[in-house]
This record gives C-alpha cells, sequence and structure tokens, in this order.
C-alpha cells in the first residue's frame, strides 16, 4: 500500500497562508498565518523523486489493469453468451450500451474533485482536503439518490421489452428487473467510485488500478460462478454488474477506515461553499466532456447519412483498431494529472516542463510504430480479425489519414493534462467547439468527393489546425499562470470557496 501524502518525502508546500471558508465567505481578513521557508533543494529533489516514482507506477499499473479489464470480459462473453442465449445477452448488451451514454452522469464532478485534491496534496492542507472529499461525496450521493428514484417510479411507465425490441416472452419478463439491474448499479457507482479520484489525487495510481482489475476478476468469477450452480439468468447479470461497486465499497472502506481515516468523509465536513466551488469546476469539465465526445464520435452518423450503413460499419471496423491506440494515449497520459497538479502547487514548472515534453515523444512514438503497421498491413489484420466478405478492401490513404489523427491525439494528450491539472479548461473549449464547427461540413464535402478516405483526412486536418494548436496555447497559459502566482510575494487567490494570502518568510 502507498505511503500517507503526510510522511516522508513530502517538500514543505510553497503556498502557505491558509483561511478558514467560514470566515472568508464574510471577510477578506486572514484568521490564521502560517510562516514557512522556501523548499530546500533536497526537499525539491526528493518530492521529485516521490512524483516520478508514483508516475511510473500509475502508467505502469494502468496498462496492466486495463489489460485485465479487457481479458475478462473476453473470458466470460462466451459462457454468459451460451448460458443466456443470443436474445438476453443481446437485451442485456443493449441496455449496457444505454449505461454507457450516460458515462457523464457524475456531470464532471470527479475530475473537478481530482484537480482540487492533487493541488491540496502538495500544500499538505488535510483538513481541507477532507471537507472537498466529505462535499464531493455528499454531493454525487444526492444526486445518485435522486436518479435512483426516477429510476423506480419510471420503471413501470417505460415498455421496455418493446423498447429493447425483446421478441421472447420468456424473455421479456427480465427485461424491467435488468434495466433495473444495470441502471441501478451504474447510479450506486456514480459516489462509490470517487474513490478512484481520491487515490488518483494522492499519487496512488497503482492501488487504485489494482481494485479495479480485481473488480474485473470479480465480476468474472461471479458469473462463472453463477453459471456453475445453474442460477436464474437475472443472477448471473446481477453477479456481472454488481462486481464493481461492490469493490469500490470494499475499496473506499479500507482507504478511510484504515489508510487514510483523517480523510474519512463526514457530514460535518460537507461545506455549501465547497459544493458550489466542486459544482463550477465540474460542470466545466462536463461540458468539455460533451463537446470533444460528440467531435469525436459523430462520424459513424455523418458517414451513414453520406455513404451509406454498409460504409458506416466499415469505418466502424477500421476506426476500432486505431481506437486502441487512442485508449492508450489515454491511459498513460492519464496519472499526469495528478503529478502535474500536485507539483503545479509546489511551483515546480521545471518538472511539468521536462515530464510533458517527455511524454509528448514518448506518447507519439509508441502510437506511430503500430500505426506504420497498420498502413503496411492493415487490410491483412482486418481479414483475420473480422473474416468477413463484407468488408471492404481499404485504401492505404485512409490507413495514413487515421495514423495522422491517432498521433495528433498522442501529441495532444500530455498538454491537456498540465491544463486540466490546474482546472484551466478555456482553450480545450475554444479548440473543440471549432473543430467542431469546421470537422462536420469538411467530412460531409471530402466524404462526398473521396469516401472514407476523405472522412479521415478530414479528421486529421480539422483536428491539426484546431485542438493541437489549442493544446499548445492553454498549456504555455497554464504555466504562465502558475509562474505569474509565484512571482507575487503576496498575491490573493479565489478558487471558488475560499481566499487565500501566500506569504514567504522575510529573509
Amino acid at each position: 500500500m502507498a505511503d500517507r501524502p503526510s510522511r516522508a518525502g513530502a517538500a514543505p508546500p510553497v503556498l502557505v497562508d491558509a483561511v478558514d471558508e467560514a470566515s472568508a465567505a464574510t471577510t477578506p481578513a486572514v484568521r490564521a498565518t502560517t510562516v514557512q521557508a522556501e523548499p530546500r533543494q533536497d526537499d525539491v529533489s526528493a518530492a521529485r523523486r516521490s512524483r516520478g516514482r508514483a508516475l511510473v507506477t500509475g502508467i505502469a499499473s494502468s496498462l496492466a489493469g486495463k489489460a485485465v479489464g479487457l481479458v475478462a470480459p473476453l473470458l466470460i462473453t462466451p459462457i454468459a453468451f451460451s448460458y443466456l442465449g443470443a436474445e438476453r445477452y443481446g437485451m442485456w448488451m443493449a441496455i449496457t450500451s444505454l449505461t454507457a451514454m450516460a458515462l457523464f452522469a457524475d456531470f464532471g464532478l470527479g475530475n473537478g474533485l481530482l484537480t482540487r485534491l492533487s493541488r491540496l496534496y502538495a500544500t499538505g492542507d488535510r483538513r481541507v482536503a477532507a471537507r472537498e472529499i466529505a462535499s464531493a461525496y455528499a454531493l454525487l450521493t444526492c444526486l445518485a439518490v435522486a436518479l435512483l428514484l426516477v429510476l423506480v417510479l419510471s420503471i413501470q411507465l417505460v415498455a421496455w421489452p418493446a423498447f429493447l425490441n425483446v421478441v421472447d416472452p420468456v424473455v421479456a419478463r427480465d427485461a424491467r428487473a435488468v434495466v433495473l439491474l444495470c441502471f441501478g448499479a451504474f447510479l450506486i457507482n456514480i459516489p462509490l467510485a470517487l474513490i478512484q479520484r481520491v487515490q488518483y489525487a494522492h499519487q496512488q495510481v497503482g492501488q487504485s488500478n489494482l481494485w479495479q482489475a480485481a473488480g474485473s476478476l470479480v465480476s468474472a468469477a461471479l458469473v462463472v460462478a453463477a453459471v456453475a450452480v445453474n442460477a436464474a439468468p437475472v443472477l448471473v447479470i446481477a453477479a456481472a454488474v454488481l462486481a464493481v461497486p461492490l469493490l469500490n465499497l470494499a475499496n473506499s472502506i479500507c482507504y478511510f477506515g484504515w489508510q487514510q481515516p483523517d480523510l474519512r468523509p463526514r457530514v460535518k465536513d460537507v461545506r455549501a461553499s465547497k459544493v458550489r466551488g466542486l459544482l463550477r469546476l465540474g460542470l466545466r469539465f462536463f461540458g468539455l466532456s460533451v463537446l470533444s465526445s460528440i467531435a469525436l464520435n459523430i462520424d459513424g452518423f455523418l458517414v451513414g447519412r453520406v455513404l451509406g450503413l454498409h460504409a458506416a460499419a466499415n469505418y466502424a471496423v477500421i476506426l476500432r483498431m486505431f481506437a486502441v491506440l487512442v485508449l492508450f494515449v489515454t491511459l498513460v497520459n492519464l496519472p499526469l494529472w495528478p503529478a502535474n497538479g500536485e507539483a503545479l502547487a509546489r511551483g515546480d514548472v521545471t518538472w511539468v516542463r521536462r515530464s510533458t515534453r517527455r511524454m509528448v515523444y514518448l506518447s507519439a512514438a509508441v502510437v506511430t510504430l503500430p500505426a506504420l503497421c497498420l498502413i503496411l498491413g492493415g487490410n491483412d489484420i482486418l481479414r483475420l480479425w473480422v473474416r468477413s466478405d463484407d468488408l471492404d478492401h481499404v485504401p492505404v490513404p485512409l490507413f495514413v489519414a487515421l495514423a495522422v489523427w491517432s498521433v495528433f491525439l498522442a501529441v495532444a494528450a500530455p498538454l491537456f493534462m498540465v491544463q486540466n491539472s490546474v482546472g484551466l479548461l478555456g482553450a480545450q473549449f475554444l479548440g473543440w467547439a471549432v473543430c467542431l464547427v469546421v470537422a462536420v461540413p469538411l467530412k460531409i464535402l471530402l466524404a462526398g468527393r473521396d469516401g472514407l478516405s476523405g472522412v479521415a483526412l478530414a479528421s486529421a486536418l480539422s483536428y491539426g489546425v484546431t485542438v493541437l494548436p489549442a493544446a499548445v496555447v492553454g498549456y504555455r497559459k497554464a504555466l504562465a499562470s502558475v509562474s505569474a502566482k509565484r512571482s507575487n510575494p503576496i498575491e490573493m487567490e479565489h478558487d471558488g470557496e475560499y481566499i487565500a494570502r501566500h506569504r514567504r518568510r522575510p529573509a
């Protein structure tokens, strides 16, 4: 288990004066002042080593955990398909796809909490961190309960068997129960999944990824056990969907019960000012996620409208191969988010510049190699993988365009992690908004002229001239904002819920 953040290896905070948020709401006066010296070089070096180890561990465990998360469903799919039957299994997968569309149900609050806790981890203010955590849990628990009530009240109002196009009357009888299970487990997991953000913020990424991998393994084991004892089909589905929230609950109990009891969410620590601050930051992340998701996932709809559903199916299969590269980029760079937040809170801009530059090179290099393999042998790989005569021959320019698009994504990802770590999202908003405006007509135009290759080319061009420059501009602004704050010996910083005055010890 990872050491507690307050122990050895933590450098003295650079930002040192704190004001209790209760008094800050009515007066800007400082109630208590703690004067500390500039961090020594030994402390800075120790913090960098600790941060670097956490980053490497996080990247390795993210890849290993995702591998387990991908393999476990592959193992249980034939078992569940054979036991449940094609129609019941298809109904389950259809409902699962609906929950996947609701991945933004936490309204970005988890990302907002990650950003704020990463800074507090550097300053060592565990009292404020506990209030942030308690407020986030209170807010998301209320949201989950409200949505659960809506689900329970509406479960009988929707004709789910007809909506899901279930024909078998026996399977139709289970439709509402499966809907209640899948959506219920999803909603319950909204507050329970916050433990992952808390652990990421405290640079315990490896620990969090181990728990997530355990959730996938437990889910597979429970499904196999349920099938072995000839359990009812609904119980087999319950075993699959309830494992993840149960493991998140166990993780939360272990973490807050024994590992970090001073951060345990308590009702007395909930603050309205924290809730408001989390909502403001979380909704910005939510809006950004919705905007970027639309821009990245609109291709299937556009291709179907312009070139037909057959072309859309072909494009979806081709894009799936490159989606693996995009997933890799996300997994590798996500641990940078809390690491950057902690480093910038300490004012360690040098480390952030160096690590970001290295991650840009690493992400681009690792994506470029398999992308080149897809350019040279993509059609052979598709034939071995899909084994269908309905799949058309893919022209090389299509592979080239998607490869370039993947490299652009890889280069931008580390730059976005810096901006996310300080909650500076304006450049990203602008980049994705302009990308959407440019990409849609360009894809329609080039699709009519060059087919699927034109769609891929439009994706690469629109991203390269809009989102990529926005990533660079936002990255520079994020570092400049931190440097500007450090250049003032006395400054006031307002983060949405309290005011803090920072001073250095006089010579």
